[in-house]
């Protein structure tokens, strides 16, 4: 099956997206540039880059795409499918997310599948945080987390300054 890559800039930074002609693989920040010729690719992908550009102007906030997991542990899909039950603009914790999987033991577990998420965005794990309340941390930075948590929600996370 071929798998298409293109890359797009959003505020956090350039994307990489590739999928097949059927479903999305992967979305991650970009660790190099390159030219991408956007009419070439499959109507899954343009969709995709179409709903993330809507995403970062506020426009959506939720995805209609289909995902492919394949090659992925059977635990780890489920929690992704968990991540993608958070509503736009509020956050779960990982016992949250462990609880809902019937396995309450489970936090670091699903720490590690948040940590191995190919989807960025899409499956939503900067919406995991600290069950203390505290942002935690994402693969991209606590900065890019907190950007994201506040485009969904301008009250959250907001970076208070510093009286000094």
């Amino acid at each position: 099956m071929r798998l298409y890559t293109t890359q797009i800039k959003t505020p956090i930074g350039w994307i990489d997206i590739s999928g097949t002609a059927q479903a999305i693989r992967s979305i991650r920040m970009a660790t190099t540039r390159h030219k991408c010729n956007h009419t070439a690719l499959p109507e899954v992908i343009q969709q995709c880059i179409l709903q993330l550009t809507e995403y970062f102007q506020r426009q959506r906030t939720s995805f209609e795409l289909p995902l492919d997991y394949s090659g992925a542990p059977l635990f780890y899909q489920k929690v992704w499918d968990a991540l993608r039950q958070i509503p736009y603009g509020h956050t779960a914790s990982y016992l949250d997310i462990a609880r809902q999987l019937r396995n309450p033991k489970a936090t670091r577990a699903v720490g590690q599948a948040n940590r191995a998420n190919p989807i960025a965005i899409i499956v939503p794990c900067h919406r995991v945080i600290a069950a203390n309340g505290q942002l935690g941390g994402y693969f991209y930075g606590t900065n890019v987390k907190r950007y994201l948590l506040q485009l969904e929600n301008p009250t959250s996370f907001a970076c208070q300054p510093t009286l000094f």
